[in-house]
């Protein structure tokens, strides 16, 4: 009777052995912090001022996440993932109102046949373009964005109730696309999202293309659908610029269209790129005026070192329709040095100058460089960040 016990509770040792090898959760995160100073920035009166600060993801979003996977089969998994975005200053989440406010999505993934996943996501512009770009990625990030990150290549938000689907590997090719449902009964339209993206690797080449369209009612008839595709705020968006507040992004105009592409080619231990977007907002906040904004970005990375890594961009902006005295423009420069201890810990310096053209009385006048807590007084604004980034 012992060894029938003995055999029995080995054989179940087996069998949850296998299980746990089938099937896997991993916790994951990355830190970022640094220490800014800008040259100007308003205060509560409206004076500028200089200022240093500690902020959270100067480069990259905090974040901490669980994904994970289990193994059914013929190439077949079940995945998820959970990403939670956080401000390092204080322990608060990054949105009030959410807990995986980055990422929340489950589905399938096929070597043959690729990855289908539902919940809240990123939109094709930051899969296929935004790696193009420096402000997609870990070598300049946040204060790198476009002006006002209107292209989204920086992640300012993901697309809620969204169906997502990406190929496998063609040869070289890539394709995405992504639908956000606007989840109103008899307002199918109002506040949906859909995305269409594709890459192409081969050798030194790296390119990519995409194009985003947001939908909302909310412009022409004032009916906000807070349950639809895209609900995040930014005070630091076109909106917050032109309202004074941070509203939501389905708000502020009843079309918002986005397109771009952008290439990179390696050279020993260097890699260019080029970058092209462009935004389109039509009836902007209910006013029937429509506008385009347009990023020209060239970018340079080169390692000086295994463990030293410089980068630049240069990016110039230009939109139209704003105001009737002409048009805004933009003028960005760019650059990061970063020395890594470890493949998971690194030190950096980084520092952007922006200076904006714009005519008499535009509500766009004033430089404000992404992620800082508030624009400048003038035309020109400079920040320059000391920071400390780990991944766990």
């Amino acid at each position: 009777m012992n060894k029938l016990l003995v055999t029995g509770a080995a054989a179940m040792v087996t069998l949850s052995g296998a299980a746990h090898a089938q099937s896997s959760v991993t916790l994951y995160g990355l830190i970022d912090a640094g220490v800014t100073y800008t040259n100007n920035q308003i205060n509560t009166t409206g004076a500028g001022h200089s200022n240093w600060e500690l902020k959270s993801g100067p480069v990259e979003y905090s974040r901490w996440g669980l994904r994970g996977a289990e193994d059914l089969g013929g190439g077949l998994k079940a995945i998820f993932n959970l990403e939670s975005g956080f401000n390092l200053n204080n322990g608060q989440y990054t949105s009030s109102n959410r807990i995986f406010n980055r990422q929340a999505y489950v589905g399938l993934s096929s070597r043959e046949f690729g990855v289908l996943t539902f919940g809240r996501q990123t939109d094709d512009m930051v899969d296929f373009v935004a790696p193009l770009s420096l402000t997609g990625t870990q070598y300049g990030g946040t204060h790198f964005a476009h002006p006002f990150d209107i292209d989204n290549l920086n992640d300012s938000f993901q697309i809620n109730n969204a169906v997502k689907y990406q190929s496998p590997d063609f040869a070289g090719f890539k394709l995405g696309a992504l639908y956000g449902f606007s989840n109103q009964a008899g307002g199918f339209s109002n506040n949906r999202a859909y995305s269409l993206g594709m890459s192409y690797m081969w050798g030194p080449l790296n390119f990519g293309a995409a194009f985003m369209q947001l939908n909302s009612d909310a412009a022409t008839a004032g009916q906000l659908n807070t349950n639809g595709a895209v609900t995040d705020t930014s005070g630091s968006s076109l909106a917050g610029v032109l309202t004074s507040n941070a509203v939501p992004l389905g708000a502020v105009s009843s079309r918002q269209q986005t397109w771009g592409a952008g290439v990179n080619y390696a050279f020993g231990p260097a890699v260019a790129g080029l970058v092209y977007t462009q935004t389109n907002l039509t009836q902007l906040f209910q006013s029937g005026l429509s506008t385009h904004f347009q990023n020209f970005e060239g970018n340079l990375r080169y390692a000086l070192t295994p463990a030293v890594e410089l980068s630049a961009a240069y990016t110039y902006t230009r939109a139209g329709g704003l105001t009737g005295g002409g048009n805004p423009h933009w003028n960005q420069v760019s650059a990061m040095a970063g020395y890594s201890f470890t493949r998971r810990t690194d030190v950096y310096v980084q520092g952007v100058w922006q200076g904006v053209s714009a005519s008499s009385g535009s509500p766009l006048g004033a430089a404000w460089i992404n992620g800082l807590t508030a624009p400048s007084s003038t035309s020109n604004q400079v920040e320059a960040t000391v920071g400390l980034r780990h991944r766990f």
